[in-house]
């Protein structure tokens, strides 16, 4: 069973991402409203780009109730990768998006549309690039003290967000001066940069999902291990998990005539040694050997 605390911990992301989502959409609602408005493809790329943002968050809210569920026959170890499975959603909404951009700039270089850009505009844009940073800052923040995959993912999605409202307004100040093409070229160099976030989140999640090994300190667990009275040696060490759900294999050499029980006992001792110096390992498998 999850520990209280660990349940705390998926209500409060589950309060970031509702939170994000609330922003999310209404940057893009402005977004949307105005760049149609103005007929700039960028803008209105923008935008959509921004709602795809909400509907990572909804991704996220059905990743993280996945996640939360106890351990049972089906899942001995846990629906945590739920999370970093649900992350993988996030860039698949990421790569149609941009394939949508794509698509809708390619046709804007041999149907050209006259802009009607205002100073609105440009203050729209400002404004969501500002909600855009904080919203950011806050969800990365969060996905670091929560070690949570889905707030991560999510944070980069904005973070590609940012950037892009600035190419847009790049984009609009190029259209102002007599340069219209640049807007459609804007969206093509905004999708781009919306796969190549599809491709991070795809490939930090594989790194999970893979089984790759976990970012633990093997050199750590050495020391704590030969630290435990018994122990002669410590070697062939295997780690795997997401950074807050570690589980670790390794073989323990002892003393040859050690009885079975104090053997036994010895790997109790190991594992609560490095369960108490690295909480984020959840479950320790030690084989034993013996040591002529």
């Amino acid at each position: 069973m999850f520990m209280p605390e660990q349940i705390k911990d998926y209500s409060k992301i589950r309060l970031v991402l509702i939170t994000v989502l609330a922003l999310n959409w209404l940057v893009a609602i402005a977004k949307i409203i105005f760049g149609l408005n103005s007929r700039s493809a960028s803008m209105t790329a923008d935008g959509f780009h921004s709602l795809s943002d909400g509907a990572s968050n909804i991704i996220g809210l059905i990743g993280i109730h996945f996640a939360s569920k106890a351990k049972d026959s089906d899942h001995p170890y846990g629906h945590k990768k739920y999370e970093t499975f649900f992350s993988l959603g996030i860039a698949f909404l990421l790569f149609l998006v941009a394939i949508g951009i794509i698509h809708e700039s390619l046709g804007r270089f041999n149907n050209a549309i006259t802009l009607n850009i205002t100073p609105v505009s440009f203050i729209i844009m400002v404004i969501t690039i500002v909600v855009n940073f904080m919203v950011m800052r806050y969800e990365n923040k969060k996905g670091r003290e929560l070690k949570s995959d889905i707030l991560l993912s999510d944070a980069l999605h904005t973070r590609a967000d940012i950037f892009t409202s600035l190419s847009v307004i790049l984009a609009l100040i190029a259209t102002k001066i007599g340069f219209p093409l640049l807007d459609p070229i804007t969206s093509i160099l905004i999708s781009v940069f919306i796969a190549y976030s599809g491709y991070k989140i795809v490939c930090q999640s594989s790194v999970i999902l893979c089984d790759s090994a976990a970012i633990v300190d093997l050199k750590q667990i050495v020391d704590i291990v030969l630290n435990v009275e018994g122990v002669k040696a410590c070697h062939k060490i295997r780690t795997r998990g997401r950074p807050d759900d570690i589980y670790i294999d390794l073989h323990v050499q002892v003393d040859s005539s050690m009885p079975i029980g104090s053997a036994h006992k010895i790997s109790y001792a190991i594992e609560d040694a490095i369960k108490k110096s690295l909480p984020q390992v959840v479950d320790i498998v030690v084989h034993m050997e013996p040591k002529e």
